[in-house]
Order: C-alpha cells, then structure tokens, then sequence
C-alpha cells in the first residue's frame, strides 16, 4: 500500500512572493505554489486514503478467488485434455495428444480405456500410468516410457514400442500380437498370460521378467534377447517362437 505523506499547510501567496527572485521567475513560482496547495489539501483528505485501503482489500479478495478457484481451473484443463484426446481418436499423428496424456498422468489421472489406436505417440512418457483396457494398438510408441505403469488387458495389437523402457510394466493378459518390442527394456516386466503371438522381442531385455501362465508364443521372434530367465528360450520355442533374423525370414 502507499505511504500517505501528510504535507504542511504552504505559505500565503503574499508572503511566498516576497522571498523568491529573480521576479521574471514568478509566474512559475505561482504554479508551483497552486500545486503545492493541491497536494496539501489532498493529503489531508481521508477519502483519498480509505480508497487506497480498499485497492488493497480488493487485491486480498482476488488473490483469495484465485486459490478458491483453483479446483475449478484444473477440471476444466482436464476437460481439455480429454477433449483432444477424444477428438482425435481413430485419426493418425499426435493431435496434441501427447501432451495432453502427459498432464493428465502427471495429475494423477487414471486413464483406463484411453483409445489412442493408429497414434503418432513417439517419445511419450507415461510413467506410473494407469492404462487398463487401453487401446494403443498399432501406435507408434518408440522410444517411449511407460516405465511402472498398468496395461492389463490392454489392446497393443501391432503397437511400436521399439526401444521402450517398460521397466516394471504390467502386461497381465494384454494383447501384444505383431507388437515391436525390438530393443526394449523389459526387465522385472509382468508378461503373465499375455498374448505374444507373432511378436517381436530381439535384443529386448527380459531381466527378471515374470512370464507365468505365458503359452502363446506362436512366430514371436526371440533372437538375442538379454538376461532371459532361465529355460525362457527353450520354453518359447516349444511354444511356436522363432529365432530368425530379419533378413532370413
């Protein structure tokens, strides 16, 4: 708030006039006397000071409605994202979806059943997500993390996840059938009853990777996996999966 000076009453214009020189000068010595005036009695004048009281108060009580609002202003962005998510379902590239699905995941906002099929998602990170019965089939996800985060029963039919981090992933009963998984971090990932058919895990890490109840291995191609659990290469194989290089296919 401003300080308020409190000014001394100036001297009558009789007796200003006597003690200023050179007397050319007195012209502007009277405008400045009016004004001196003008501010004395503005000083003086409590009107004046409760407006500025009541300018602070009103900063008070905008500061208090924007924290009061707050909880509205984070629905409504949640809101928007979920609108170019929605808008955007079905149709390829990113459609600002990328963002959006990032802060709705770092708000802590379950986004079971997203649809994102056919998306141009690379690089996206979605760590901790909750994406049960999400739909991310043939999205391109390289180069993504979705390290820690929930896709049971999710749709990842023909999904890119080449060179992923899916450290500590959940892939209970999810549908992974033609899914790129050239390359990825898979380590301490949870494969059980997961559908592999026609996957491709070369070079991926499967350090510490559950895999119980995981029979369908049929065309997965498992060349050069990384800290596969023990019998994992003999069990897949029994299973349908293959060990050939591109090239030779």
């Amino acid at each position: 708030m401003r300080v308020r000076i409190h000014r001394t009453r100036p001297q009558p214009w009789a007796v200003r006039r006597q003690s200023l020189t050179p007397r050319w000068l007195l012209p502007l010595w009277a405008f400045e006397w009016f004004w001196e005036w003008i501010a004395y009695v503005l000083s003086n004048w409590s009107f004046l000071e409760v407006l500025e009281y009541l300018s602070s108060f009103g900063v008070l009580i905008a500061v208090v409605f924007y924290f009061a609002e707050s909880g509205d202003r984070i629905k409504q962005k949640h809101y928007q994202a979920w609108q170019v998510i929605n808008t955007a379902q079905g149709k390829g590239g990113s459609g600002g979806r990328v963002e959006a699905l990032q802060e709705l995941n770092s708000d802590g906002i379950p986004l079971v059943g997203v649809d994102v099929n056919g998306a141009f998602l690379q690089g996206i990170r979605l760590q901790h997500a909750h994406l049960l019965r999400s739909n991310f089939s043939a999205a391109d996800l390289r180069d993504s993390d979705f390290s820690s985060s929930d896709f049971l029963y999710a749709n990842l039919q023909s999904a890119n996840f080449r060179h992923c981090d899916l450290h500590s992933t959940n892939f209970t009963s999810a549908n992974l059938t033609d899914a790129d998984l050239v390359g990825a971090n898979l380590s301490a990932a949870d494969l059980s009853s997961a559908d592999l058919t026609s996957a491709d895990l070369r070079n991926a890490d499967l350090a510490n990777v559950k895999w119980s109840n995981l029979t369908l291995f049929k065309n997965a191609n498992i060349l050069g996996v990384k800290n596969a659990p023990p019998d994992f290469a003999s069990f897949a194989t029994k299973h349908g999966a293959i060990q050939v290089h591109p090239a030779d296919q």
